[in-house]
């Protein structure tokens, strides 16, 4: 066997692999009959044991003069060089993106110098016009309104005059995604960077209100053009698109005549539509640009009575221009212009019809980021649970949205119609009598249709993620289980009756289990178990759990202008991808500062609820709520009955709503970020004159009993006091004197032990928190802090209101009096607990 011979030190390490020592210390190159054999076993195990690599050698003769420690260190080489490759190989990966996204910011970077040159130049014509005038005008942009930009007529009913308006379109769009035909400025709180989506910016002043996104994604041109031609796939506002006329432009391109309906975000307006013109065509370099905008004319497009509940608003050139890039992938250019016509709406609603921010939110950022989303999956980088495919589980997704979209809508050719009910003047009632949900895998049995109870609201004061978080986190904080037992028998055949509901205890265990969320965590969705027993003893064994399918969106309290939804319908435990769904859920939408007076922004026309104006809320000029926190919360919530029930569960439905509304506002007046806000139904909310003095009463009582300060500094002052009090590391709370004794305060520790809220702390009684052990252990230390006024608990468990458990390392419990100056005085006021160092199991 001929070898060839050579000292190593001098070989490329890429060679290495191939060489060993042999018995006179110089590196001899393996044969290829050898190297064919050790790659074959790597390619079955990279990693062989000691006893595999000896087999080998026995089994291949050829091999018996390498001995078996440079065998295991050919595969050691082998594997780093394994390994090299895919770092080499994920470097130039990053190494192109990085191209194309250096390459986009300096496109940017020429943008922005080109639009300081522009306004450079007009500060200067402006400054030499107000030298050369002496009238006394007043010039301010802000006291006049933008005008409209004024284009040549063209004639819309010829193939040459719809050519025409296309190539106006496409120079007019391209002027807007990279040159400055619009103001862009950055997109407030998406500052761009190594983390970033891409580069966000809104129309400062302009007519109308427009948006502009551009980025990278690793897919084709042509994929990218038709997963945003699908605009109802990613624009989830999107009700329907339809295409009138289609023809080729000559040039390869393509004319379509669409029309489109867009759903309504509330119930306070109509929702909008569009007759509009889209060209596609293909540039230079293998780009292709997608460009659309409306045709003149308020009645083009289709006949009235199928747009009677619409308003048509005007898309300005709008659309996407994508660019390949060098090594695969795309770039992206994305710009929404519209005008949603914000005069047909209430005052209150116009800044959501006016807000560029909110364009770029709900349109063009999330374009984006469902192409990215797309690319992420195609490319296998998203994992989802269940075993369900990504395609299914965004079908879920906008499955639960458009249903959800259709309850707060309620368009008459979809079979809804209003319902008049005794004592719903604050709250809408839809019925829908041809909505059957008949599905093949699991039909249903009533013959009715689906109610509706819909309502929207204004909100002062309150973060729409902060208060979708909470609702979806504290179920039990507003919803009823009962009647989401009574939603989900309708999944099941023959078992629906709104007479004959078994009667259904909450254990008020929620178990949240993740199906999969967009790779920027902005949308959630996920099955939700609600633990039920049956309060009938001869159905005790059969389980009375409740699934839902849940979807949450906008819960990052940073994205400015972003909308904030909770939408969930109930199915089966194990759902089918077919299963029929009828979504109810929440909608909170922030609406900028307006001038006026908020109480005078809804009409009679527009029936609504206010929150804020219907509670006896204690504020100060200095504490109210701010106008520019302002959000619009609608609720709708869906019921499937039978034509002999209709009247029953409408007026179940009223209730409900009513008793969900009643929740949300004391969760939304609980969350206010002001710390001296008034609870309503509470005089120990935090500020109030009665919780410094209950904190001055606890630290005095506490001192009197055990000899020593519970605070650290004693000399503080009533405000000072209730404040350190309330950031106390150990839960502190208090419970009245009551036979069966009931929370009244507790400290911020106290309400995260317990999960809950200080106005849900008034219905907790104190035998609640405990198990039956717990109980029991409780009854001597009751009995002895009752006798002598104070006694020490030892290290235990208690239960949260969500029934997590919790363990404490020690408790002390004492009585509280309200006067403790005058020892002939005291009055008992309450009883304090203590808990040490707890934690959740």
């Amino acid at each position: 066997m001929a070898m060839t011979v050579a000292v190593g030190n001098r070989h490329e390490s890429g060679e290495n692999i191939n060489r060993h020592l042999d018995s006179s210390g110089k590196y001899v190159r393996y044969t290829g009959e050898q190297v064919e054999a050790l790659e074959r076993v790597y390619s079955e195990c990279p990693k062989p044991t000691s006893l595999r690599r000896q087999q080998l050698i026995r089994e291949c003769p050829f091999l018996a003069n390498i001995e078996p420690k440079q065998i295991k260190v050919w595969f050691q080489n082998r594997r780093c060089r394994d390994k090299q490759r895919k770092e080499a190989s994920r470097l130039q990966s990053v190494n192109q993106k990085l191209s194309a996204m250096n390459k986009l910011l300096m496109e940017e970077n020429d943008r922005l110098q080109k639009q300081v040159s522009h306004l450079v130049s007009e500060n200067g014509y402006m400054k030499q016009q107000l030298t050369l005038t002496t009238l006394g005008t007043d010039a301010s942009c802000d006291s006049v309104d933008p005008t409209p930009p004024q284009h040549p007529l063209r004639d819309a009913n010829s193939p040459a005059g719809l050519m025409a308006i296309a190539e106006e379109t496409l120079a007019e769009f391209l002027s807007k995604a990279t040159g400055t035909a619009v103001d862009w400025v950055q997109m407030p709180g998406m500052k761009p960077g190594p983390d970033s989506v891409g580069i966000f910016a809104i129309s400062q002043k302009c007519y109308g209100v427009a948006a502009r996104a551009c980025g990278l994604v690793s897919l084709e041109p042509m994929k990218i053009v038709e997963i945003l031609k699908d605009r109802p796939s990613w624009f989830r506002d999107c009700r329907s698109i339809e295409v009138f006329t289609m023809f080729p432009a000559g040039n390869g391109g393509t004319i379509e005549l669409i029309y489109m309906q867009t759903y309504a975000p509330t119930t306070l307006a109509p929702a909008r539509d569009f007759w509009t013109l889209r060209y596609t065509t293909s540039l230079e370099k293998g780009s292709f640009v997608v460009c659309e905008r409306s045709l003149s004319g308020s009645g083009a497009g289709p006949n009235a009575t199928s747009a009677a509940q619409f308003v048509r608003a005007e898309m300005l050139p709008s659309g996407y221009l994508i660019r390949p890039c060098d090594g695969g992938g795309s770039i992206i250019h994305i710009v929404d212009h519209i005008n949603f016509e914000g005069w047909s709406v209430p005052d209150v609603l116009r800044p959501l019809y006016e807000s560029s921010k909110v364009v770029a939110q709900r349109m063009t950022i999330a374009a984006l980021r469902y192409v990215r989303q797309v690319a992420h999956e195609t490319n296998g980088e998203v994992v989802y649970g269940l075993g369900r495919q990504p395609a299914v589980l965004r079908t879920f997704s906008q499955r639960l949205s458009r249903g959800f979209n259709d309850a707060v809508n309620g368009f008459n050719d979809d079979g809804w119609s209003i319902m008049h009910c005794n004592g719903a003047e604050d709250i809408t009632v839809a019925v829908n009598s041809t909505k059957h949900l008949n599905s093949f895998s699991d039909p249903l049995s009533f013959l009715g249709g689906v109610l509706c109870a819909k309502a929207s609201m204004l909100l002062q004061n309150v973060c729409p993620a902060v208060l979708v978080r909470f609702l979806r986190e504290h179920r039990s904080e507003w919803a009823d289980f009962n009647v989401d037992a009574y939603s989900a028998a309708t999944l099941k055949a023959g078992a629906f009756a709104y007479s004959g509901m078994r009667p259904t205890t909450f254990t008020g265990s929620q178990i949240i289990m993740p199906l999969g969320n967009t790779i920027e965590k902005e949308e959630m969705l996920e099955v939700v178990r609600l633990e039920g027993h049956s309060l009938v003893p001869e159905d005790s064994f059969l389980s009375r759990d409740v699934h839902l399918l849940q979807i949450c969106t906008g819960v990052d309290e940073d994205a400015v202008g972003a909308c904030s939804e909770l939408v969930f319908a109930p199915v089966n435990e194990m759902f089918p991808d077919d299963a029929p769904l009828v979504p109810s859920g929440f909608r909170v939408i922030p609406v900028d500062s307006k001038t006026g007076d908020a109480q005078d922004l809804l009409t009679a026309n527009h029936r609504t609820l206010d929150l804020t104006s219907s509670q006896d809320v204690g504020s100060t000029p200095e504490t109210g709520s701010s106008p520019s926190s302002r959000c619009i919360l609608t609720i709708a919530f869906q019921f499937p009955f039978e034509n002999n029930l209709q009247e029953n569960v409408a007026n179940m439905a009223c209730q409900y709503v009513r008793s969900v509304i009643s929740s949300v506002q004391r969760v939304a007046v609980a969350l206010s970020p002001s710390g001296l806000i008034q609870i309503p139904g509470s005089k120990l909310s935090p500020g109030s004159p009665e919780a410094v003095s209950l904190a001055i009463w606890i630290c005095q009582s506490y001192k009197q009993h055990f000899g020593s300060d519970l605070l650290r500094t004693d000399s503080l002052g009533g405000d000072a006091l209730l404040r350190q009090l309330w950031d106390h590391q150990d839960a502190i709370l208090c419970c009245s004197l009551k036979p069966q004794p009931v929370f009244m305060f507790a400290n911020q520790a106290g309400l995260d032990m317990l999960e809950t809220t200080l106005v849900a702390l008034q219905d907790i009684a104190l035998e609640k928190i405990f198990d039956e052990s717990g109980r029991k252990a409780l009854c001597p230390d009751f009995a002895k802090l009752m006798q002598q006024g104070f006694a020490c608990l030892p290290s235990g468990m208690c239960v949260s209101t969500m029934g997590r458990h919790v363990s404490y390392e020690q408790a002390v419990s004492w009585k509280v009096f309200s006067d403790c100056e005058d020892n002939n005085n005291n009055r008992l006021h309450c009883l304090a607990f203590l808990f040490a160092n707890w934690s959740f199991l």
